[in-house]
Formats: structure tokens, sequence, C-alpha cells
């Protein structure tokens, strides 16, 4: 018996090991392989759309980042969809110099049903514009003033589909919203930047990336409506062959939830979504990593894995043998120790991973963390106590019926207070 219980979390460590240890390795290519320079052949059009919801406190901000960029005006034509609003969002928006369309849908609910409507729009409306790329942002976005330069760069280099450096506007407000900067900052340095510089392709994450209208085009609009629409898009893409590049120098500022039970309900949803996603093209993953030996596909395949079921089932097997252990008059009495110590390594392995990343993440990333050197250093700390609430969260995902609700935004903050 207690061999058997020493042998099955060795194969669960050994399983975690092999499946994921790509990921060092992108580690070591971010910190020592650098892109190179690009100079655009051309200056290209583009529309912004962004879909938004009762964002009448941020909406301003962001589309004022947006007509401050180094990037030809006239080649930037910026679109808001208020959508299902109750406030003035599409009022400000206006008046901060965006075309808006309003749509009132109570049936097809959620950002890819808005994006969508747009999309359509743009076809039947602007057909004339030529827009040769579409970036899409959330209301509460802030974009640096070179971002679509940058962009500009990558997207003239022959990516047709980009995403960038994703930072947050309020990192320093409390543990939970540095446990999302922090997750966003690894997944742009340490994750799509070493993607990108090995040829493979990166994932879009929620907001800030350029899509080629080819691509639009070629869908009909926005065909992407599962709780996790960024991911299902980039799992599809990859599937169809595209390779999703990623602008570093590309920044952009979101705000994070504060509150745990923002943060819970939040991460509820993305959780049912990579249900979805995985339940939907995980076969086809599969496929494609074998049959044209797509290591992108491979990457994504772990990536929406619910990995969590691994960690689950170890937990529940060693808890098992200690129920067992205790209550049980022939067990030996090696069994409680045994299985105590596994299920405290295992926490404990997970916990100094966990920080390393997030502390390797913190110190090369320190200049652009806008907090203090104390806050930076001490949410390193609980960094990976906020992943391990992921726990919890996956588990009602699988069980709870789960529907696109948004995010109430309040951290009102321009361009330069943040950067």
């Amino acid at each position: 018996m207690l061999s058997f219980i020493n042998n099955f979390n060795f194969v669960i460590f050994i399983l975690f090991t092999v499946c994921y240890s790509y990921q060092i390795i992108y580690a070591f290519v971010a910190l020592f392989k650098k892109p190179k320079e690009l100079t655009p052949k051309k200056l290209h059009k583009y529309a912004v759309i962004t879909a938004a919801r009762n964002e009448s406190a941020v909406i301003g901000e962001l589309i004022k980042s947006i007509k401050n960029q180094k990037y030809p005006s006239e080649l930037v034509d910026i679109f808001v969809i208020a959508d299902n609003c109750t406030d003035n969002t599409a009022e400000v928006a206006r008046k901060a110099g965006a075309i808006v369309y309003e749509r009132n849908n109570k049936e097809l609910v959620g950002k890819g049903y808005a994006l969508d409507f747009i999309f359509k729009t743009i076809a039947t409306q602007y057909s004339d514009a030529n827009y040769e790329g579409y970036f899409i942002f959330d209301a509460d976005n802030l974009l640096d003033e070179n971002y679509i330069a940058e962009m500009n760069k990558m997207f003239d280099s022959g990516y047709r589909i980009l995403t960038s450096y994703r930072n947050s506007k309020n990192y320093d407000s409390n543990w939970i919203s540095a446990g999302y900067s922090l997750w966003f900052l690894r997944e742009a340095k340490y994750l799509n930047n070493p993607r990108m510089l090995l040829n493979t392709s990166c994932a879009v994450s929620g907001t800030g990336f350029l899509v080629h209208s080819d691509i639009i085009n070629k869908n009909e609009g926005w065909k992407y409506h599962l709780l996790t629409e960024d991911i299902e898009f980039s799992i599809d893409s990859v599937i169809n062959g595209e390779t999703i590049g990623y602008c570093g120098n590309a920044k952009i500022y979101d705000e994070q939830p504060c509150t745990f039970e923002q943060s819970w309900n939040q991460r509820l949803r993305w959780s049912k979504g990579f249900y979805q996603v995985f339940g939907k093209y995980g076969l086809s993953l599969v496929k494609t990593t074998f049959q044209k030996h797509c290591f992108s596909a491979y990457d994504m395949f772990m990536t929406i894995t619910p990995a969590i079921f691994v960690t689950l089932t170890s937990i529940l097997f060693n808890l098992s043998c200690l129920i067992y252990g205790i209550f049980s008059l022939t067990a030996s009495p090696k069994i409680i120790p045994t299985t105590l110590g596994a299920i405290l390594i295992s926490f404990f392995n997970f916990y100094i991973v966990l920080y390393a990343f997030g502390l390797l993440t913190t110190i090369t990333e320190w200049d652009q963390i806008n907090s203090t050197p104390f806050k930076k250093i001490l949410y390193t700390f609980t960094f990976p106590v906020f992943i391990f609430t992921y726990i919890p969260i996956s588990i009602v995902a699988l069980f709870k019926k789960i529907e696109w609700t948004p995010i109430n935004h309040t951290v009102v903050k321009s361009i330069e207070e943040v950067r």
C-alpha cells in the first residue's frame, strides 16, 4: 500500500513535468533571445472595435488614448458597439469621437455577439473604407501612444493575427488585482513572447489584438460565442493553419477585479469556457498535432486541457488514503504520515513553481509594474495563493450553469497616470 501511494504520486509528478516542461524552455528563450527590429513598408488602414456594456466611466479614456496614437489619424477609425446599455455609454463614446452603434438583444448576450453585429454592420455600411485589419479592445483598456505603430510593423511583416503586451491599470490595488496582473505579464513575456521567437503560434488573451480583414470576411463576421471567445478564436485559428504573432512593444493597460466575489464570477466563466473549448476543439487539436506535426496545436491543447483534474485526482487519492489510515484498524500506521507528507509536498512543489514564475516575471518586468517596491515583492508571495483559488472555481464550473455577465469597471485613469 505504501509503495503504491509513493508510486502514484511519483507518476503524477512525472506526468506534469513531461507535459509542461516545454514552458521552462520558453522561459530561457524569453530571457536570452531578442526579437528582430522591423521597419514597415506601408502604413495600413485599421478599424478599432470595442464592445461596451455600461462603460460610461472608462470608455472616454480609451478613445482618448486611441486618438493620441503616433499613427496617422486618417488611417484609424474608432467603432464602439454600445451593447444592451442602460447608461450613457453611447453618448460618452460619441462625444469622445467614436462611431457608435447601439445594440439591444436580450437573447444573444455576450461580447462575441456584439462583435459579430458590428463586423456585419461595417461590412454593409463601410464596404468602401477598405480596412485591412481590425483592432479589438475592451472599454477599460488604455493604449500606449506607440501601440498601433508597433503593431503595424508586425502586421506589415506578414502576421494576420497579432496579440500584444498586456499590463494593468491597478496592479497594486490588492493581492487579487496583482494576481491577475502577474498572470497576464507572465503570459505576455514568458508564453507569447517565446512562442513568437520560436515561430510557433501565440494565443489571444481577451483584449488587445489585431485581426486581418480577410479572416473576418472569410468567417462572415465573428463566429465565436463560447464563454471564452478569445481562446476559442485562438484554437480555431491554429487548427486552420494561422500563426498568431506577438508584439511586445505594443502595450495596453486594463483593469483587474479587486473583490474576490467579482474575481470568482469572472474566473468561473473562464473555467467553464475552457471546458467548452476543450469539448469542442480538443479532438481536432490532437489530430492536428499528430497529422500535421504541429507543435502549436499541442501547445494550445495543453493550454485548454483541464490539468486541474490531475491535481484533484492526486488530492482525492491521498485524502482517501489518509481517511483509510485514520479509520481502518488494519491499515499500516505509516499510511497517515505518508499521505500527509505527499499532500504537503504536492502543495509545496506547486507553490514553489508558481512563486518562481511570479518572482521571475516581477524581476524582469520590474519597471513595467506600476507599484511600490514593497508591494511588488509582497505580491510574489500571494501569487501562488491566487492561482490555488482556481481549484474550487474549477470544481464549481464543472457543475454550475454559467452565463456571460459584464464586469463593472470603476478605475478611471488616463494613460499618463498608469504609464
